[in-house]
């Protein structure tokens, strides 16, 4: 695959409100070629404006941080980090990363090469080795293709993201839409002279187990994830909640609601949608595209899928031209991240989302992945960095970072929990205009601790932000 990351944008210093993006189609809808009407008039021609100048070249509003913006004083650093690691309400196992942005050193840590259950803050991982091996640019299929006169093989190319209707181009998941692919592939139908059909649904993309076998079986009943495959809609949600109970099969269940799709376009499909691979002899009469896996990325940083990260993590190992199973998956994200220089030695990963149970990682580890997320030499991660949750603002740092704390909307940060553990792992701008980036793990948070710890680290990521520090 011969795909090419494109350049993000430099992180700042405030919250960049992104735009949306308008993509319309023309169609000629006009009914015949001939009309009694008499001709229209010639248009005058376009006034001119002597007095008219050409405007100024537009400018950035958010300018990127000064190059030469303090750094923090070592000593200062050190000891927000020595308090933090020393506060009781964190339990006995606290580790601390905090290293500057631009130039890479440490400013203060505490047993940052401790193994550590790294939780839904091990997602980093998974987001750089999609960006440096299948690329930004990546966009994921969904086809249909015509087996003989009248078989229809709905073929998965991974997005489960699929929206039932029509897709909405600006949004990430339900970018492509089942209700588009209906509407191209009854016109090629219809063009045969055939109303009816027969369905069969292609999820060959993906094999081995599709649930990691470290998940608790109660977290797929209670919605946290969903069984991966080739295709799904809505990341195969039963309802509009974000942990809503997930389809059991969702491949098939995409598959039935492609076939109402079709039948609103006077495509009769007739019998049972069966599963089939399609026959390579068959030929493609629609498809629909997901949003470039940079989007992709991004939304499952700021929201925390893990069933989305498992896929990209499968789409990574397809790339590397591994079978696209979960342990393949792990194989090639940490195979990509040592590629990139980071010393992955005594971690251990038993899935990519971090809702397994057995994932070790250091905290030292996950800040040398958003070092490289920030550096200007390394454009291609820099949606990685562009993507996490800013504090009181989006994600699942929303709700947090209330008015009064300094890092609210100057922290970014990918989140990490499960029981007993809680993790923040990301970037501050300090008061100086100074970018660092900042991991925290604790993994034995006292019983009814979680929501203690969270706070305890928004202080000190506030502090942080806080700092003049010289």
């Amino acid at each position: 695959m011969g795909w090419r990351a494109s350049v993000g944008a430099t992180v700042t210093t405030v919250v960049v409100l992104f735009g949306g993006y308008l993509v319309a189609d023309a169609y000629d809808v006009v009914p015949g070629m001939l009309t009694t009407a008499p001709a229209p008039t010639p248009a005058a021609p376009f006034p001119s404006a002597p007095a008219a100048t050409t405007g100024p070249a537009p400018e950035r509003s958010l300018p990127d941080l000064p190059d030469d913006s303090p750094r923090p004083a070592v000593a200062a650093v050190r000891g927000l980090v020595t308090d933090l690691a020393e506060d009781e309400r964190l339990g006995k196992r606290v580790s601390v990363f905090v290293a500057d942005g631009v130039t890479g050193e440490t400013l203060g840590s505490a047993a940052p090469d401790r193994t550590m259950v790294p939780a839904s803050t091990q997602k980093l991982f998974t987001a750089v080795a999609a960006l440096t091996g299948p690329g930004g640019d990546v966009t994921l299929p969904t086809t249909v293709v015509l087996d003989g006169d009248a078989h229809l093989v709905l073929v998965g190319g991974g997005d489960m993201m699929l929206a039932a209707g029509t897709g909405d181009p600006d949004a990430v998941n339900g970018r492509a839409g089942l209700a588009d692919l209906a509407d191209q592939v009854a016109g090629q139908v219809r063009v045969t002279g055939r109303d009816t059909v027969t369905l069969s649904v292609d999820d060959t993309l993906f094999s081995g187990p599709a649930v990691p076998p470290t998940v608790p079986a109660a977290d797929v009943k209670d919605g946290y994830t969903a069984p991966v495959a080739a295709l799904a809609v809505d990341v195969a949600r039963t309802t509009d909640e974000e942990y809503a109970p997930r389809e059991k099969d969702p491949a098939l269940a995409a598959a039935r609601t492609f076939a109402e799709a079709l039948e609103k376009e006077g495509v009769t499909v007739s019998g049972q949608v069966s599963r089939s691979p399609a026959p390579t002899s068959a030929r493609e009469i629609g498809r629909v595209e997901s949003a470039p896996l940079r989007d992709i990325v991004g939304d499952l940083l700021r929201r925390s899928d893990n069933t989305v990260t498992e896929v990209v993590g499968r789409v990574v190992a397809i790339d590397a031209g591994l079978p696209g199973t979960g342990e393949d998956a792990v194989r090639a994200v940490m195979a990509q991240v040592e590629e990139l220089g980071v010393d992955m030695e005594g971690a251990r990963l038993v899935d990519l989302s971090g809702l397994g149970r057995g994932s070790r990682a250091t905290a030292r580890q996950l800040g040398d992945v958003l070092a490289l997320a920030v550096d200007p030499e390394r454009p291609e991660l820099r949606d990685v960095a562009d993507g996490l949750a800013v504090a009181g603002l989006n994600g699942t740092l929303h709700n947090r970072y209330p008015q009064g704390n300094p890092g609210r909307g100057y922290v970014t940060g990918k989140t990490g929990s499960l029981p007993n553990v809680t993790g923040l792992a990301g970037t501050v701008v300090t008061a100086d205009d100074r970018m660092l980036v900042f991991v925290t793990i604790a993994d034995k948070v006292p019983d009814g601790g979680a929501y203690g710890a969270r706070v305890i680290f928004d202080r000190f990521a506030g502090d942080l932000a806080d700092c003049g520090c010289r």
